[in-house]
């Protein structure tokens, strides 16, 4: 399924149409649930988050068409952000991330259906084609779901300086990504 069939589901399900929903959901709740489970460590979480996510799908498909993001990278983003949001919410109410991390997963994880798919390697290639530094903390940002101030101090950089970087690594990949 190619980027104007999902931008046409999307928009569909902004005016409400429950088929398209239904078919943006099992075109894509895979990918989404694989960005949930890999930040979130706990199957039974990403299985809840992702129910959450779709429903933000549904709520906020409206505003997509005003955002630069290709379809699948603007349901990423919202899943990503809800599962971080999530860790938030759980490092508040005093629950370490240890104990999710100690939760066994018998199931293929989402980074094994991305080398199975190729997309690891190409995405891999990629990030090889940035700074170390800049991978590093794209990487920790995207796929830990560390929070840009985390980066900023890890790295040693200003806070505006990581969101440069994260910003500018992103067009970086997404250039890489097109060709």
């Amino acid at each position: 399924m190619g980027s104007d069939d999902i931008s046409k589901l999307i928009f569909r399900t902004a005016l409400r149409d429950r088929t398209s929903f239904d078919q943006l959901y099992s075109r894509t709740s895979a990918k989404l649930f694989g960005v949930c489970l890999r930040i979130l460590g706990d199957r039974a979480e990403a299985e809840e988050a992702l129910q959450e996510v779709y429903v933000k799908i549904w709520t906020k498909a409206d505003r997509f068409s005003a955002s630069d993001l290709s379809p699948i990278s603007w349901l990423v983003a919202v899943a990503r952000n809800h599962a971080i949001d999530l860790i938030r919410a759980r490092r508040q109410r005093g629950s370490g991330l240890d104990e999710a991390m100690d939760v066994p997963d018998d199931g293929p994880t989402p980074e094994a259906q991305a080398i199975a798919s190729g997309e690891h390697r190409l995405i891999d290639r990629c990030l090889g084609e940035l700074e170390e530094d800049r991978a590093a903390a794209v990487r920790g940002a995207y796929l830990n779901g560390d929070s840009y101030s985390e980066l900023a101090e890890r790295f040693g950089v200003p806070l505006n300086t990581m969101r440069t970087w994260l910003r500018r690594s992103l067009a970086k990949l997404k250039e890489c990504l097109e060709r």
